[in-house]
């Protein structure tokens, strides 16, 4: 998987949040709010391809939180970001 092309975190007013940017996000009326473990594990997708195992890996090496219990919350946030169409496979 990897980032969508023209979507970017910024900071706003001390919130982590994801924007559209470009034409090809026009229909993107979303604001997307993160918290810093999530903003953290946005930063790791924009490295490039990524799988959940490698976020998994991150979060574990980064944070102190079990492999089960990250891999939990890692499907559930790449899910809801496939959904919204920030990531793609």
């Amino acid at each position: 998987m990897r980032q969508k092309k023209g979507f970017v975190m910024r900071n706003v007013c001390g919130d982590n949040v994801i924007v559209g940017e470009g034409l090809e996000q026009i229909n993107f009326n979303k604001l997307l709010t993160l918290n810093d473990t999530a903003a953290f594990l946005w930063e790791e997708t924009g490295k490039g391809d990524f799988t959940v195992e490698t976020l998994v890996q991150a979060l574990t090496e980064n944070y102190e939180v079990d492999a089960e219990t990250a891999q939990h919350d890692v499907k559930q946030m790449v899910g809801q970001w496939l959904d919204l169409g920030l990531i793609e496979e």
